[in-house]
């Protein structure tokens, strides 16, 4: 199980302080405002920040890093990641899991067929989408939906297509 990954990505600037706005991944954002330093991947470099504050925003968050003390020092960082251990992750409820963990889940049948191994979950017009890349190496988008994908087992790493039709 990976130990580490993407909480949610720095946005623009917010104020004169050196604010910037934090896109949490989960939607949520309480379990941002508890970190004490944080790591940003940017350009392929990791960085780890002190966080000096946070501010609830009407639409998410807003951090201030250690020695990020103006808009343009904060514009910098735009884009990066924002990376920390599963343990300050947004808790999960019943029938939830972290995208992380569903990559490279294999996908089979109900009969125990393979057909291949989901590579993502990308949000899609009328919900979230699985990526699915089949065993021809074919790349198919799904619901991500208990009527589509059920028995979804992240110790075991599987998940079961209901039926083949749902890749046609």
């Amino acid at each position: 199980m990976i130990e580490r990954f993407t909480l949610g990505l720095v946005g623009a600037p917010f104020g004169l302080e050196g604010f910037v706005k934090i896109n949490s991944l989960s939607g949520e954002h309480e379990h941002l405002r508890r970190l004490t330093t944080v790591t940003l991947w940017q350009d392929e470099q990791e960085r780890v920040f002190e966080v000096e504050a946070s501010a609830p925003l009407a639409r998410g968050l807003a951090i201030k890093f250690k020695g990020i003390d103006n808009p343009e020092a904060a514009k910098r960082l735009g884009g990066a990641r924002l990376v920390s251990e599963r343990s300050h992750a947004a808790p999960l409820r019943q029938g939830e899991w972290y995208i992380e963990d569903l990559r490279g889940l294999t996908v089979r049948l109900p009969d125990g067929e393979t057909v291949g191994q989901i590579t993502d979950i990308v949000e899609g017009g009328g919900g979230n989408l699985a990526e699915i890349q089949l065993q021809s190496g074919e790349l198919k988008f799904i619901p991500f939906r208990k009527e589509f994908l059920s028995d979804i087992d992240i110790e075991k790493g599987n998940a079961v297509l209901v039926a083949a039709w749902v890749l046609e």
